[in-house]
């Protein structure tokens, strides 16, 4: 017994595409895979271009989010914060499955192409930069590698002008009542997060009765969601550079694995994990 292929027309499916908008046209597919433009003939090369490619969209998406999140924030809106947040863990969680495709290339794999790339390096992501930024970790000196970029340097800028998610926390539940201290309320929001006794103290209290303070419990949670992918993240980057080129030198100029295991000590809400010692 033979059966006629499905035809998807027969089921109502759009076939005909002439001057309408298609599925290629609204995701503009044909210059997303028109933008890869390999240097050499190294297999390996296309992969490590798609995989650097795909996390930059993804924290595209990561700073949308944010941007929402301190938005609702602010307005005393955290529970539709909530969603954000979860989906930003959400999206580090991609990210560090997406090492796991880069941990797949050979040193000798990468050492076919990897003096064609120059000076470029990861740790000059412009985007990565505004994600630190936006969430508390504020290291001016990480603005030079964009000086040449006038216009990223005014988005670096107008980061560090606005409260970080942190302060925007902190901001918050000082609202609701909760004893955040004044100098901390006050600070320079340009200048690093300096982790405070009072804060700690702060969140002491909202996590010895959580029931009383849900919703600062919440939001804390939210943050250590968030922080614990990201640790993660940078984590399995340190892991991933130390198996394909060990202590090698980065192509930015940077000690490589040194460098990136000195990011691993960087906390973002420091008195967020004091606290469970604390408790």
């Amino acid at each position: 017994m033979t059966t006629c292929p499905f035809n998807p027309s027969d089921d109502g499916a759009q076939m005909s595409f002439d001057g309408r908008m298609s599925y290629g046209d609204y995701l503009q597919i044909d210059r997303i895979l028109n933008a890869q433009h390999c240097l050499t003939e190294a297999h390996d090369e296309m992969l490590f271009i798609i995989q650097h490619q795909t996390s930059e969209l993804w924290m595209r998406l990561a700073l949308h989010e944010l941007d929402a999140a301190r938005r609702m924030i602010a307005a005393n809106r955290a529970r539709e914060a909530f969603k954000m947040l979860a989906r930003v863990s959400r999206i580090f969680e991609q990210l560090n499955s997406a090492w796991d495709v880069l941990r797949t290339m050979t040193p000798s794999d990468y050492s076919r192409f990897r003096d064609d790339l120059g000076q470029s390096s990861g740790f000059q992501s412009w985007q990565y930069r505004l994600i630190e930024y936006a969430v508390g970790n504020r290291n001016g000196a990480m603005l030079r590698p964009h000086a040449h970029r006038p216009d990223l340097m005014a988005k670096l800028e107008a980061e560090l002008a606005r409260p970080s998610l942190y302060d925007a926390a902190l901001a918050h539940v000082a609202r609701l009542g909760l004893p955040v201290p004044e100098a901390v309320l006050a600070r320079d929001i340009a200048a690093p997060w300096v982790a405070d006794d009072g804060v700690r103290a702060m969140w002491e209290m909202v996590y010895r009765d959580p029931e009383q303070h849900w919703q600062a419990y919440e939001l804390a949670e939210k943050l250590v969601d968030f922080e614990d992918y990201f640790r993660r993240w940078r984590f399995n980057h340190v892991t991933t550079v130390e198996r394909v080129i060990g202590f090698k030198r980065g192509t930015g100029g940077t000690s490589g694995v040194a460098y990136l295991r000195r990011m691993l000590e960087v906390q973002l809400f420091p008195e967020l994990w004091q606290v469970r010692t604390t408790l």
